[in-house]
């Protein structure tokens, strides 16, 4: 659950520009409330607290930006085409700002492995990391985005299209292959996502 040092009364300004609806606290100790796409942002005294299934939503607009994240990505297929998931999970020096996960419907696992890696290169650019390090344990996927192995398959070539249009929005970025035990956290965010299904 992130939390955002900052000025209440300029967050909600920031907010209301963008046309997110903002309403009074519901206790004396929240100053106000807003409400987007799966994300709730209360304010308080000198913090934003963020809460919900895609926190990102707002953070984004309430963040200045910038700085570096970790981003991991996962993906997982049960049948290889057959129920898909991601998993996803941006990380800096002050720890989890944000993550998710969710079903995707019905795919491939390396389509899977895409859309994951798709929706945390969009989840780092709502946030405004001027710098990317992106971490995978689809070596398919990490040498395909690389450009060190073709992509021969049609849908799988427009979705490395997508993401390197989204790379090229940071000042810098580097994507590599990592372990499993490495890419825990996206691994277990995309199997309780297709978990929660049954």
């Amino acid at each position: 659950m992130p939390t955002i040092d900052c000025d209440p009364t300029a967050a909600r300004e920031r907010l209301a520009d963008a046309g997110v609806s903002v309403d009074d606290g519901n206790t004396p100790h929240e100053r106000w409330r807003a409400e987007r796409e799966g994300a709730v942002a209360v304010a308080y005294d000198d913090k934003v607290v963020v809460q919900g299934s895609d926190p990102t939503r707002l953070t984004a607009l309430l963040s200045d930006g910038g700085g570096r994240a970790h981003v991991y990505f996962d993906g997982a297929s049960r049948g290889n085409p057959g129920p898909a998931s991601v998993g996803w999970c941006l990380v800096t020096s002050d720890g989890v700002v944000a993550e998710g996960g969710e079903r995707i419907g019905r795919a491939t696992n390396n389509q899977a492995e895409y859309a994951a890696l798709i929706r945390a290169l969009e989840g780092a650019d709502e946030y405004g990391f001027d710098a990317v390090d992106v971490r995978g344990d689809s070596e398919l996927i990490v040498k395909q985005v690389r450009g060190e192995w073709n992509a021969n398959d049609p849908e799988l070539r427009e979705r490395r299209v997508r993401a390197r249009e989204l790379l090229e929005r940071f000042d810098r970025w580097s994507i590599a292959h990592v372990p499993r035990e490495i890419n825990e956290r996206a691994d277990d965010l995309a199997n309780e996502a297709l978990d929660d299904a049954n």
